[in-house]
């Protein structure tokens, strides 16, 4: 037996209702989660070297550079961090 004209339309308008509620929650999404993450890379990555640089002015020139001397083993700790936070950031790019 055939389907009513009815049930077809019943189905087109849920299928369309379907889609207009997907193209809304996409849109959604869209404004909640802006553009890329291009900043990323620009931040973490300077971020990361300059943890790099600081370790390698402080085991090559530290004892010359009045507030290394001053802060002493803590610039092993400072290099570090900076380090971690440039790889943990860089999780952050898509």
């Amino acid at each position: 037996m055939a389907e009513s004209k009815v049930r077809k339309q019943a189905a087109e308008k849920l299928k369309r209702k379907r889609l207009a509620e997907t193209a809304e929650q996409r849109a959604a999404n869209a404004r909640l989660a802006p553009a890329g993450r291009n900043w990323v890379p620009k931040v973490f990555v300077p971020v990361g070297l300059l943890g790099v640089a600081w370790m390698v002015v402080y085991n090559l020139a530290g004892q010359d550079i009045g507030f290394m001397r001053a802060i002493g083993d803590w610039n092993v700790a400072i290099a570090l961090i900076l380090i971690v936070v440039g790889f943990s950031g860089m999780t952050l790019w898509k």
